[in-house]
């Protein structure tokens, strides 16, 4: 069995920025010469997430409404009164969603939905420049 890490880097905007990143992970699994596996994406750090969602507009709008009600930018955080940074609600945000995902692939095309894509988020309050760990495994 292989395994195989890689990365994939990106800018955000910060702010609930959510980027499609299926066609890099299809690309990745591809590049990797493995057949059959799964790939697992990790983000490292504490103010973004990964999952899955039909990346269209109307979800978009539902899941940034719906990280607002549950962790509102408005709110006070304890995180704030040690760092003063802002960006409390985004570590409670990234902890709801979670730092990592798993996909299996067959024949080196990815078991999504028809609807399914990758959808990884930062919650940050500034642009950034993030990586992502790609690890493959398979035969």
């Amino acid at each position: 069995m292989a395994v195989l890490t890689d990365t994939l880097r990106f800018n955000t905007q910060g702010n609930a920025d959510s980027l499609n990143i299926t066609r890099q992970v299809s690309d990745a699994v591809v590049k990797s010469g493995i057949q059959n596996g799964t790939v697992t994406l990790f983000t490292p750090s504490s103010t973004s997430g990964l999952t899955t969602i039909e990346y269209e507009s109307g979800c978009l709008s539902d899941f940034r409404r719906l990280m607002d009600e549950l962790a509102s930018p408005e709110k006070d955080y304890a995180h704030e009164a040690r760092w003063h940074d802002g960006n409390g609600h985004s570590h409670v945000r990234a902890a709801l969603i979670g730092p990592s995902i798993t996909i299996p692939f067959v024949e080196e095309k990815l078991t999504l939905g028809t609807w399914q894509q990758i959808m990884f988020v930062d919650f940050d309050v500034h642009p950034r420049q993030r990586e992502l760990i790609v690890q493959i495994i398979g035969e």
